[in-house]
């Protein structure tokens, strides 16, 4: 389904989930544990994303029209989805420590 409406692929993991966001065609949701599960459109953060890298815990996250960023329990910050968007903070990644808020815009 486009704009993220089909959960399927992850149903089964979306239990005990502590917060959700979204973006213009992508939904993510963190749940108790810290784990991080997001479908919809790839081009927007959903399918095709992998988050493994993130299952040893995510606090808080938010979403801009395109991409998601998290703050992991270290305090550093992954993003993902549409580089225009917000989607690659790879080029910042260093910088983003100790990190308590995130916050997204458009």
């Amino acid at each position: 389904a486009k704009a993220g409406g089909n959960s399927f692929k992850v149903r089964d993991e979306l239990k005990d989930i502590t917060e959700i966001a979204s973006s213009g065609g992508a939904f993510a949701a963190i749940r108790r544990d810290g784990r991080v599960f997001a479908w919809g459109d790839p081009h927007y953060g959903g399918d095709g994303w992998d988050l493994r890298q993130l299952s040893d815990g995510v606090r808080v996250g938010a979403a801009s029209a395109g991409a998601f960023a998290v703050i992991r329990r270290d305090g550093s910050v992954w993003s993902w989805g549409r580089a225009d968007c917000g989607g690659d903070s790879s080029s910042v990644r260093d910088q983003l420590v100790d990190v308590h808020e995130v916050f997204a815009s458009g």
